[in-house]
């Protein structure tokens, strides 16, 4: 995979995809959006790659959000069509994130704004450093609160009530609160975070890679669940399709049973 503004590496069965614009804390732009659109699209199709770390380059932060400098004139002389043309290629990554059968851990150092902290929400694990601080700051440059996936991922990680404040306000939500509130696992010093990330990459390449892909259907599917029989129904045929594949695999290895 050869890109401009993102860099992708495998070691094991582990992919390491990086946002690379560290002279902008990693904004997004449309090449971006194009790249993490191709990036996204090779993983679903790789079955070697069975975890994603996600993280962005440099020393100042994870990722700045929408490169305004970049994008803003553009969209303001663009016709209405065109403007809601790239809303929706932007926010279909969070969607793709959530799609590809890896599970995402998100490897989070200094800010995470706007674009960024939707990066952290559609990743199935985050990982932070005391550093790091997160906020939806769509509010602050005059546009609504919720964007890029933010108002369906935010409240149902962290509730309504603190969610909805930080989507009206735009204020920062700090490491300590992000702890506090449940949604980043680990707080670890910078300069362990990606070799902290990377075990729990590894712990998970030791599970099942079904496994690891039917429980994130599930979690995918009863984030919206209408009621507690439609989860039961969901998980309860995954581990009946889980098992019947263990019986197969087990009678594959052992003949003379």
């Amino acid at each position: 995979m050869n890109f401009k503004t993102i860099l992708f590496e495998q070691k094991e069965s582990i992919g390491i995809l990086t946002l690379n614009r560290p002279e902008t804390i990693n904004a997004l732009n449309r090449t971006m959006v194009e790249e993490l659109e191709q990036a996204f699209d090779d993983l679903e199709r790789d079955p070697t790659i069975r975890v994603v770390i996600l993280t962005g380059a440099g020393a100042k932060g994870f990722c700045s959000g929408m490169d305004m400098k970049e994008s803003a004139a553009a969209l303001f002389e663009a016709s209405p069509e065109r403007i809601f043309r790239f809303q929706s290629r932007a926010s279909r990554l969070y969607y793709r994130m959530r799609t590809i059968p890896q599970p995402v851990i998100a490897a989070v150092h200094g800010a995470a704004s706007g674009a960024g902290f939707s990066f952290a929400m559609a990743s199935d694990l985050r990982m932070i450093t005391p550093e790091t601080r997160f906020n939806a700051a769509y509010i602050n440059i005059g546009l609504g609160g919720a964007d890029l996936a933010s108002s369906f991922f935010l409240p149902r990680q962290i509730g309504s009530g603190r969610a909805n404040e930080f989507l009206y306000s735009g204020g920062f939500m700090s490491a300590e609160e992000a702890m506090q509130l449940g949604f980043a696992s680990r707080l670890v010093p910078r300069e362990r975070l990606m070799d902290e990330a990377f075990g729990m990459a590894q712990n998970l390449t030791e599970k099942s890679v079904l496994g690891l892909q039917m429980t994130k259907e599930a979690i995918n599917q009863n984030l919206c669940a209408a009621s507690l029989e439609q989860a039961l129904a969901m998980e309860n045929r995954n581990q009946a399709f889980m098992i019947a594949a263990l019986k197969i695999e087990f009678s594959a290895s052992h003949p003379e049973h």
